[in-house]
């Protein structure tokens, strides 16, 4: 069942803090083509749509873990070279993709974060962290600290999208 009533305290905050490094990462899309968006402008792979559409795989995995465990993240060591090059390809635009398509997605995986958040009896509840050479060994995250981790990552990856943009034609996202 889904309230209607007003999220306060500590979930409002931090979803509060989530929003606006989402509007950050959008905002530097504005009045962009679909060719722009799949533009690098720097030395690494990265470009705007391919930065939108690794934020929202990120929050999609992260939240799947908050469900389910490290099994909605799968066991690194399991990885193929199918699935790193599907990795990859989560930083780029491919061909049929559309920034509008990769905006849309953004937007649903944001509105289920948001009501899994809003809804979640416990911010403490925890899992392991799945087995990868990032994490150490023997650790267990909490919703809380799963939704940190989403709005650190979703701020740092707005920064590399202002690089980006104003590498790309100038434009800003603050300042």
């Amino acid at each position: 069942m889904i309230t209607t009533e007003p999220l306060t305290g500590e979930r409002a905050d931090l979803l509060a803090m989530l929003a606006k490094h989402r509007h950050f990462l959008r905002f530097t899309v504005r009045d962009l083509t679909d060719e722009q968006a799949g533009l690098r402008t720097t030395v690494s792979e990265l470009c705007l749509g391919g930065l939108i559409k690794h934020v929202t795989a990120a929050e999609r995995n992260w939240t799947g873990f908050i469900v389910d465990g490290p099994s909605a993240m799968g066991d690194f060591a399991d990885m193929t070279e199918e699935d790193f090059a599907r990795r990859a390809d989560e930083f780029r635009m491919l061909p049929g993709e559309t920034l509008a398509g990769v905006l849309d997605d953004y937007a649903e995986v944001a509105r289920r974060t948001d009501e899994l958040i809003a809804a979640l009896p416990d911010l403490d509840a925890s899992h392991p962290l799945p087995k990868a050479p990032w994490f150490e060994a023997d650790t267990e995250w909490s919703a809380r600290r799963v939704l940190m981790h989403i709005i650190a990552e979703t701020a740092q990856h707005a920064g590399h999208a202002d690089i980006i943009r104003e590498s790309l034609d100038g434009a800003k996202s603050m300042g």
